[in-house]
């Protein structure tokens, strides 16, 4: 069983440990600052976190002893835009999407052959690549510079990004990226060249004739069985898509209760058939389904859906769950979520059933349990 949970909140990086008496909160790090996104790094156990400053932007930092001390790294930056390269349009605002950071919108390791090896995704959907901890980041150019950038457009936010980036664990130059709004994107030889895929997959908020083009899905967060890789499930704006082939079709399912709409999804780490998400109302209200907070989960790899609501509110419940906010430890069994509200909750059965760890922490980013 998982014993350490990271949360970025809106006010700081909290370190949760379950302890004698249950799980309770041991440290917090960056007090009043947000904590978009965060990285505990299996490799070495090292711990990274991207920080939000306000007035001083984004910056990047790492800890090498748990979340005691921290040293601050470079953060990633866009090169100076060169002279004479045409403006990509941002379709939906007509403005030309920048050459710099807005957020750091995902975190990952590279392989386990790659010490040093960091991904990082970004909003206005830059990819970026350390292969020195941290210390220093690279664009990258080949997927920044495709045209076919021009038709991602922001979901949410003002831009498109990059909030899932999946490495695979059997070849580390296998990487699969989810954008909103852009679809899904894989490189086969470590981000020289990519590809988009997505047949099957259907954006029921564009034209007729455009919903199925894959380069402008809203892929809300991309994830995929450690165990099993060929296997991603999406939670999409539309949707939830599974592919059994390794992102190459996709599989809508229309029989979930009690929704299809959501931010989140957490694969099990070894069997790919049993899958959780945070079902809620869409478009404009994104709150849970009647105001009644549950974790939808299947067995049978889409087969059935069934509502866990054990220890959740029932009335009047209005969390959100933003799309990082659903993990899944390494034994199966142990999940936690958090919401814009400042309520996490742990469940250490698979979901079955759970308990509140806090009502009262600031609107929560990022949940991931240490590997």
């Amino acid at each position: 069983m998982s014993t350490k949970l990271h949360l970025g909140t809106r006010k700081g990086l909290f370190e949760v440990e379950r302890g004698p008496s249950g799980w309770g909160v041991s440290r917090v790090s960056f007090t009043g600052v947000q904590v978009p996104m965060l990285l505990p790094d299996a490799r070495d156990g090292t711990l990274f976190a991207a920080v939000e400053h306000g007035h001083f932007g984004s910056k990047f930092h790492a800890s090498t002893d748990g979340g005691a001390t921290w040293e601050e790294r470079a953060c990633p930056a866009y090169p100076p835009k060169p002279e004479g390269t045409p403006d990509v349009m941002c379709p939906m605002r007509q403005k030309p999407i920048p050459w710099s950071l807005e957020k750091v919108w995902a975190l990952e390791a590279g392989g386990a052959n790659e010490p040093g090896v960091l991904w990082c995704g970004t909003i206005p959907g830059g990819l970026f690549k350390s292969t020195d901890g941290g210390a220093s980041w690279t664009l990258n150019e080949p997927l920044w510079n495709m045209p076919e950038r021009a038709k991602w457009f922001g979901g949410g936010y003002d831009y498109p990004g990059i909030h899932s980036v999946l490495v695979d664990p059997r070849d580390s130059n296998r990487i699969l990226i989810g954008v909103s709004c852009g679809g899904v994107w894989e490189t086969l030889d470590g981000g020289q060249s990519w590809k988009v895929y997505g047949e099957g997959l259907e954006a029921d908020y564009m034209p007729p004739g455009l919903q199925g083009d894959p380069g402008i899905q809203d892929v809300h967060r991309l994830a995929w069985c450690p165990g099993a890789p060929d296997n991603l499930w999406i939670q999409h704006h539309s949707g939830v898509f599974a592919s059994a082939d390794g992102a190459h079709t996709w599989k809508r399912f229309r029989n979930t209760d009690p929704s299809d709409f959501g931010f989140v999804v957490a694969v099990h780490p070894t069997d790919p058939n049993t899958v959780w998400f945070v079902p809620g109302e869409k478009d404009d209200q994104r709150l849970p389904t009647g105001a009644s907070l549950c974790v939808m989960r299947t067995r049978d790899g889409g087969q059935t859906f069934e509502p866990l609501r054990s220890g959740l509110p029932q009335d009047h419940a209005y969390h959100l769950v933003y799309r990082h906010c659903l993990d899944v430890s390494a034994d199966g069994r142990t999940l936690a979520f958090g919401s814009t509200t400042g309520s996490v909750w742990i469940s250490e059965d698979g979901g079955d059933s759970w308990q509140r760890l806090s009502a009262d922490l600031p609107p929560v980013y990022c949940v991931r349990f240490a590997r």
